[in-house]
């Protein structure tokens, strides 16, 4: 599904996707693709990195975009310094944002009103969030080394110790490097069936171990008590469709990064 253009953005219906089940509960997100930016070549157009090159400009006029999308301001679109580990950390709208950028962490919650909770990824799964009871939200960051790490399961108890209970969760798993594209070793292939048994994520293709990393995210919520129902699956492979994605795998380390973002609920 995708987010209808608003009289106060740049960015057209094309530009990012959201999910159907977040958008019926009333939370504003975005699952941003690499069209609408103002950032060229490797990184055209809608880059959110600096670090891989581009420019600061680039990525500030960038950012304006996807704050005006998501109706925040720039200064309160929230995301970390990640790091593929599973550390969570809460923001509200006290938080200095440029101080919030260079903590380490791989998922963001909050509770607050007027902010965004975001992740960048370029083949790795962004997992969106939202609370039916209190509007509350996280944003997750999950490469294969996260998912072995436990980072789904440390941002959905931060979401919980933010709520002070279980709450009804909703769940959004976005775009990411597909089981196809996503080829391993067989070590590795091993760890992510460890982390996730009941998932039989890992199988052979064509003689080459490959891993499907939304089947681990969706038996990570399950287990954390999900109902398959309350979790959405927005479809795109970064490798494949290097039309509408930024992949680090297909392009290398000039590759441009993605935003993934959700607001609090009121």
């Amino acid at each position: 599904m995708l987010i209808r253009q608003s009289p106060m953005t740049d960015l057209s219906e094309a530009d990012f996707l959201t999910s159907p089940l977040l958008s019926a509960a009333g939370f504003r997100h975005a699952f941003f693709t690499r069209h609408g930016g103002v950032s060229a070549a490797a990184y055209r157009s809608l880059n959110f990195s600096v670090l891989v090159g581009d420019s600061g400009e680039n990525v500030a006029q960038n950012l304006e975009r996807a704050a005006r999308a998501l109706v925040v301001p720039a200064e309160r679109v929230y995301f970390l310094s990640q790091v593929h580990g599973a550390v969570a950390q809460a923001v509200s709208e006290r938080d200095d944002r440029k101080a919030t950028l260079v903590l380490e962490g791989d998922a963001v919650v909050s509770r607050a009103g007027h902010l965004a909770c975001g992740v960048r990824t370029a083949d790795c799964v962004p997992i969106l969030l939202g609370d039916r009871q209190s509007g509350a939200v996280a944003a997750i960051h999950a490469g294969w080394r996260g998912m072995v790490r436990g980072v789904v399961e440390e941002g959905v108890r931060a979401l919980r110790a933010t709520l002070g209970a279980e709450g009804q969760l909703l769940a959004a798993i976005g775009p990411h490097i597909s089981a196809d594209a996503f080829e391993v070793s067989d070590e590795v292939g091993a760890e992510l069936d460890r982390a996730a048994p009941e998932a039989a994520a890992a199988s052979k293709r064509r003689g080459k171990t490959h891993v499907d990393l939304r089947g681990i995210a969706r038996s990570k919520l399950l287990r954390l008590g999900l109902a398959d129902a309350d979790i959405d699956d927005v479809w795109g492979c970064t490798v494949g469709d290097a039309e509408r994605f930024f992949s680090f795998r297909r392009d290398g380390a000039r590759s441009g990064r993605h935003l993934s973002a959700i607001v609090p609920g009121s």
